[in-house]
């Protein structure tokens, strides 16, 4: 039987995740009061891997972590090529192998790996599975195709390079209000709207395997044996020494892969409808301040439509673009969705549909249109306190702020601010 080699290399891209979920407007202006500072359980730390039902506390409210939901494991043959060794042609013999199947990292809608989200997301596939997977964005193509081995004996072999492709879902966890069975409220790790699927593998393997040799069952080297066109051995003898011609299953396989790979992204997540028609929206009668808790800035929204919302202090010339109305609020679970309509410019908080894929993609207001992008959850501290955080609906992203400044753009990242700077007070104007 033949011996592994490993081979890898990685490259880096880009990334969008996805989550979804609905959400009414319930409690959500109180001002925050003494129960409500006394009255939370020591958060989970990100080092202690939060799981559902966890105790969190109002700065997790803008942060968010996954949770891996199913997992699939499969050997897979990535390149491959038949090859006879004939009496004289034994030793060392460097094969270029054909492409059998293509992998490629990917984490959600557009499989690009750039925020944190993403990279914690397959970091607890591998450790769920004791499996070294790919956490940055990578393909096997980029892998070199060609195999050096040393046939020490004559035969039909399958030359090989093949890896651990490893499938599954994944779901959001944040932190939101509970109310327990005595009625009182806690701050808990809950499962938040929607999930996604990711794909990774592990180092790819390479070697050389014969028809008659013994191999573990459901191993990589298995695969590569089936797909030998294992015939006689006096038919094998009929080739000249080198590459034997691919099988009808081979090829048959290969031009099934094509359109496969022509499609190129997965669609775990709700396409964001058409921009051009205004909606019209059934907005809540009072205004918001979005604030930072404690401090006198504020969401504030642009004058020019190329600009985005940034934290503003409030002024008796704010002209209203520091308020908002959520509208067409609905709730679920005890999460809010909600459009948030500016008073002052008359759109809505949107993240712009090209940077959708994008970490820290900047905060704007656009014509509202009522479309995913244009959705946001609102995650609330328990009654008595007005603090939130905000998660876009299509990214699944959570809204924050790199540092507390006049005119600090309002941000998505993919995981929030860990730090506690993406929790903010609902405060009622």
């Amino acid at each position: 039987m033949s011996r592994l080699r490993s081979s890898g290399r990685w490259a880096r891209g880009l990334v969008a995740l996805t989550v979804t979920a609905t959400s009414t407007l319930a409690a959500i202006t109180a001002v925050a009061g003494p129960a409500a500072a006394t009255g939370h359980p020591k958060a989970a730390t990100t080092a202690d891997q939060p799981k559902l039902g966890d105790a969190c506390t109002s700065a997790d409210l803008g942060a968010r972590h996954p949770y891996i939901k199913t997992t699939e494991v499969s050997p897979t043959i990535t390149h491959f090529k038949g090859w006879y060794v004939t009496e004289g042609t034994t030793g060392n013999h460097t094969i270029t192998t054909s492409t059998q199947t293509t992998i490629s990292v990917s984490v959600g809608l557009n499989g690009n790996i750039e925020g944190s989200f993403a990279v914690e997301t397959l970091g607890k596939v591998g450790a769920s599975l004791g499996l070294d997977v790919k956490v940055d964005y990578t393909s096997t193509s980029t892998e070199s195709n060609s195999v050096t081995w040393n046939f020490n004996q004559p035969g039909y072999y399958g030359v090989y390079k093949g890896t651990k492709k490893v499938t599954g879902t994944y779901g959001s966890l944040n932190c939101n209000r509970t109310q327990q069975g005595d009625g009182s409220w806690a701050l808990k790790w809950t499962e938040g709207p929607g999930s996604g699927s990711f794909t990774t593998y592990t180092t790819l393997e390479e070697g050389a395997v014969r028809c008659q040799d013994k191999v573990p069952a459901s191993s990589i080297m298995a695969k590569a044996q089936g797909l030998l066109d294992c015939g006689s051995a006096a038919a094998k003898a009929e080739h000249p020494a080198g590459a034997v011609a691919p099988t009808t299953k081979q090829m048959r396989d290969r031009l099934v892969q094509r359109p496969a790979l022509a499609s190129g992204t997965s669609a775990e997540q709700p396409k964001a409808t058409g921009r051009s028609a205004r909606a019209a929206l059934n907005c809540e009668s009072g205004a918001y301040k979005i604030a930072v808790p404690g401090k006198p800035l504020s969401w504030g929204a642009p004058l020019l439509a190329a600009d985005g919302v940034r934290l503003r202090p409030s002024t008796i010339f704010s002209a209203h673009l520091d308020n908002w109305r959520l509208c067409n609020v609905t709730e679920n679970n005890g999460v809010l969705e909600a459009s948030l309509w500016n008073w002052g410019n008359g759109g809505c908080a949107t993240i712009a549909e090209q940077n959708a894929a994008t970490e820290q993609a900047v905060l704007q207001t656009a014509p509202c249109t009522e479309d995913d992008l244009q959705r946001f959850y609102i995650y609330r501290d328990v009654p008595g306190s007005s603090k939130i955080g905000v998660q876009n609906k299509y990214t699944g992203s959570m809204m924050g702020h790199d540092r507390y400044a006049d005119g600090e753009f309002i941000r998505q990242y993919s995981s929030g601010r860990q730090d506690g700077t993406g929790t903010y007070t609902l405060i009622g104007v």
